[in-house]
């Protein structure tokens, strides 16, 4: 694609947004954040209703046979009603680990079923600090997994996962039905990301893809997903850019609108610069889709939305003064989603570290 979105791909974007504009609810949202192991279940009914679980599987698997692009597209408008499930972007994780894999056998058994939302998909690399673990402490053999994989996104509600474990002192990549794993459910402060450590007992799993290739598709997966996230965070802190914008140009103190104040235009003002590069680094980032420097454009995505949503979510609150630390405002809600995906697929550590190394090894 170009740098520019084409007519089809902003379609997609208005239409999504229009649809989970007119279906989202704060009250719902807030409830939820009490409850463990609940997803907003409107917001996943209309994602199955709209094909959005197979907009990036091939359509020989049922899928839509779309890009990168479009998901990410519908991703930037789920972060802005704060969507309450985490399924869009690890399920594309797995379905392009199955894709990737070339096990026809387990493509035919999960790919139909994912991309019609019948089945849930997950990824489980991350063990301790580590996204992606040199030596994996969970092992697979004998077509058995065990150990535990800490934390996992969607891990309390999900079928099946692309795991990353040992086989015979290799990384390798396996796919393990959930319903012979044990799941320990975390309270965590976004519950709607139904984080849960992943128990695997002798559980069943396929190998996909071992050595060396499991590493570098293990990366790339990584990188896949850290972009859907991106395009999340970007359109999580345009609203909260848009939200910010509107209290200051209606809330008044000394006879006049708070956002003639310096101290607030300016914050604002900030908040705009942060957004248009994350979304820049998103298009390149998208753009740069199967090429070689997909890993790096990806790394500048996942910076640049980072940092763009925990800025806007903490300057958002301080220009709303006391009213923004209420429960019913809402907006701990974005605090919340922020800190979440500020980790999720690699923190900014990860990625700063990898971009910093692939910049010295050009040099």
């Amino acid at each position: 694609m170009s740098i520019l979105y084409d007519e089809g791909q902003q379609a997609i974007a208005t239409e999504s947004r229009r649809v989970l504009e007119a279906r989202t609810s704060k009250d719902r949202l807030l409830k939820l954040l009490t409850t463990t192991g609940e997803v907003d279940k409107p917001f996943w009914d209309t994602a199955v209703e709209q094909g959005w679980t197979g907009l990036a599987i091939p359509e020989e698997h049922g899928g839509l046979g779309l890009s990168l692009a479009e998901l990410g597209l519908v991703a930037q408008q789920a972060g802005a009603v704060i969507a309450g499930a985490p399924y869009l972007t690890v399920g594309y994780g797995a379905s392009q680990a199955l894709v990737a894999s070339g096990v026809a056998e387990a493509q035919a058994a999960w790919l139909p079923k994912l991309a019609a939302g019948e089945a849930i998909g997950t990824v489980a690399f991350a063990e301790g600090t580590a996204p992606l673990p040199a030596n994996p402490k969970v092992t697979f053999a004998d077509g058995k997994l065990s150990g535990t994989k800490p934390g996992v996104t969607a891990g309390i509600t999900a079928d099946v996962a692309v795991v990353l474990a040992s086989h015979q002192g290799k990384p390798a990549l396996v796919l393990a039905d959930l319903a012979g794993a044990t799941r320990n459910a975390i309270d965590s402060y976004d519950n709607t990301r139904l984080y849960a450590d992943l128990v695997f007992d002798g559980t069943p799993a396929t190998l996909l893809v071992e050595g060396e290739a499991a590493s570098a598709l293990a990366l790339d997966l990584l990188a896949r997903m850290a972009v859907v996230t991106a395009h999340e965070q970007t359109g999580a802190a345009e609203a909260l850019l848009f939200t910010a914008r509107d209290y200051a140009l209606t809330r008044k103190a000394f006879g006049q609108p708070i956002g003639a104040f310096q101290s607030v235009k300016h914050r604002i003002a900030e908040l705009y610069g942060f957004v248009e590069i994350a979304r820049a680094n998103c298009i390149h980032a998208v753009a740069s889709e199967g090429k070689d420097n997909f890993l790096l454009a990806a790394a500048d995505a996942r910076i640049s939305a980072t940092d763009a949503y925990d800025t806007a979510a903490r300057d958002t609150v301080q220009i709303h003064g006391g009213i923004g630390a209420t429960w019913e405002g809402g907006l701990h809600l974005h605090m919340r989603r922020a800190r979440s995906l500020a980790v999720e697929q690699g923190n900014l550590m990860f990625w700063e570290d990898l971009l910093v190394d692939h910049l010295g090894e050009a040099a």
